[in-house]
């Protein structure tokens, strides 16, 4: 229906521009909100009536003369019908609506897709600092990060995972302070033991059995290893730095483990240090001074942020040397743009809110020439997780909360990245681990997981080989549920660019879930393997249609599609 709609489109593009030289560019197609108005439907009268001075209904009566005029019309379209102030809704012939069922057996895997468009974009998801194992708020970032980069996939985009982390920094030297500790014999609660008075969770400081686990190891003289790097422990009870870079590889290496079993990749890890390391923090404080962006004060040095739009100027270099936290940041982002990277994503916690206008503003005071807006930002809400109807806030490995991997071993892969891309981003999300783990239909991914292994079920029952059916005759598809299947199925392509633009891999969720129900309604309503060959052919590739688009947005989502359940 793709070529359809595309062919359609063309038609009144052409109309409009004969209406009014440069028109055509309004030529767009809407989906009515009452599916029986129609299939499809254009405000382009209502639009041009103005500058054509023209009564919005007398123009769309003109319109629809003209479009009867052209080839595409009377091939593909039913009736055109005026409503209201001048909409035209239009409805489509079933054959224009089977069309889509021999699009999706011919592209298979790849429907959906643009062509590739020559750019590349770079999103940072995850970051986590190695201190601690990988919480859930972290899994939801997973999950969003890797939706993200296969919607934009799918939008033709070369897209290119990263990973970046502080692996200098307090928070390292706390951790290397309490694996000393417990290397010494010590544990949490003695009075030794580090505190964070910050911390409203907990009293003690990185206090889970974890710490315990890497200070046995330490001592044991073992050698860990991670994507990005690999140590040996001396099994010296005063190499404190050695304990340092010990527990960083140590906890990289959980790290990937979490991300194995949740089945995210990245292309690169980014170390904060390195920024240090290569001058490239130097060389931005510089660039700024230079530019005269920045000032003394009380000792500090500062950026003029609010002459891009800040709230506040902000210290870049605080009295005792050292810099905020934002100013490797706008290092960090040079490097991004410098890298040729023309669009970038961040995704992270609403936490970060502030941290937004200052790095966009350390950004364009930098006259390095990144756009402005630059980088995207999608932000997410913490998750609570609920156990039996009780919040379970507690891990015994992580000491505070509940970690990605306890919650992929209580459901499952495919159910927590289900789950955590159902909502907003920025919505409050409660994880129920008892749905997930549920087999009815109120369990969304077992809902749409059961409809493509239903579909599975029927063509092994048939036998016969789903590439013979691209070519079958479709007109026995005209039931009220073969044509309603048949238009969603339509939809995936623009849902999936609507998604993409939106930074919303939940409209994806919606969509499979939609699509299911729609599937289990037309299932319930037809027979498939009926006595009449040209039926049950017909009926066939439109199911093969339908368990192929379904398995095409789970792998969007990073979601299985079981052939069996």
């Amino acid at each position: 229906m793709l070529t359809v709609k595309t062919e359609l489109l063309d038609a009144l593009r052409l109309a409009l521009e004969d209406l009014l030289p440069g028109a055509g560019a309004k030529a767009a197609f809407e989906s009515p909100k009452v599916a029986a108005h129609g299939d499809l439907a254009t405000t382009a009268a209502m639009q041009l009536a103005k500058p054509l001075k023209l009564n919005p209904r007398q123009l769309a009566e003109k319109l629809c003369t003209a479009l009867w005029a052209t080839p595409a019309y009377p091939t593909w379209v039913d009736a055109l019908d005026i409503a209201g102030p001048g909409f035209i809704n239009i409805k489509l012939k079933p054959a224009a609506k089977q069309q889509v069922v021999r699009e999706v057996l011919a592209q298979q895997s790849c429907y959906g897709k643009q062509a590739a468009n020559g750019q590349r974009m770079l999103v940072e998801f995850v970051s986590a600092n190695p201190t601690g194992p990988l919480h859930v708020g972290h899994g939801r970032q997973a999950a969003l990060g890797d939706a993200i980069c296969n919607l934009f996939a799918t939008q033709g985009w070369q897209v290119y995972r990263e990973f970046y982390y502080n692996d200098a920094g307090v928070q390292i030297g706390t951790l290397a302070t309490s694996t000393h500790l417990r290397v010494q014999g010590f544990k949490p609660g003695d009075d030794c033991w580090p505190t964070d008075p910050d911390n409203a969770l907990s009293k003690n400081f990185y206090n889970g059995d974890y710490i315990a686990d890497i200070a046995a190891d330490f001592l044991a003289k073992k050698t860990v290893k991670s994507d990005d790097r690999e140590f040996t422990a001396s099994g010296d009870v005063n190499d404190v730095d050695g304990m340092r870079q010990f527990a960083v590889a140590y906890l990289r290496h959980e790290q990937d483990l979490d991300l194995q079993a949740f089945a995210v990749k990245f292309d690169n890890y980014y170390l904060e240090s390195s920024l240090y390391t290569t001058g490239k923090v130097d060389a931005t404080v510089q660039r700024l001074t230079e530019a005269g962006k920045t000032y003394e004060q009380d000792g500090a040095l500062w950026l003029k942020s609010t002459d891009y739009g800040d709230d506040k100027d902000r210290v870049m270099r605080k009295q005792d040397g050292s810099y905020t936290y934002f100013v490797p940041d706008v290092a960090y982002h040079i490097t991004k743009w410098e890298r040729g990277f023309q669009k970038v994503i961040n995704i992270q916690g609403t936490d970060h809110h502030g941290t937004i206008a200052r790095v966009r503003a350390g950004l364009q005071a930098a006259n390095v020439g990144i756009p402005q807006g630059f980088p995207d930002y999608v932000l997410h809400t913490m998750v609570r997780v609920v156990r039996g109807g009780e919040e379970v806030k507690i891990s015994k490995r992580a000491g505070s909360y509940v970690t990605l991997r306890d919650l992929i071993e209580w459901t499952s892969k495919d159910a927590v990245r289900f789950f955590l891309l159902s909502r907003k981003p920025d919505t409050e999300y409660t994880f129920d681990v008892d749905l997930a783990v549920a087999k009815n239909n109120d369990n969304p991914v077992y809902y749409v997981q059961y409809a493509h292994a239903r579909i599975c079920s029927v063509l092994a029952a048939w036998g016969g080989q789903v590439s013979t059916l691209a070519a079958v005759d479709l007109s026995p598809l005209d039931s009220a549920q073969a044509q309603a299947l048949m238009l969603l199925l339509a939809k995936y392509p623009d849902m999936l660019t609507a998604a993409a633009e939106g930074f919303a891999p939940h409209d994806v969720t919606f969509y499979l879930r939609e699509l299911a129900a729609c599937y289990h309604s037309y299932y319930d309503a037809e027979r498939i393997l009926v006595d009449d060959e040209r039926v049950r052919r017909a009926r066939l590739a439109l199911v093969a249609a339908t368990a192929q688009v379904l398995h095409n947005g789970l792998a969007v989502l990073g979601v299985s599609a079981p052939q069996k359940m």
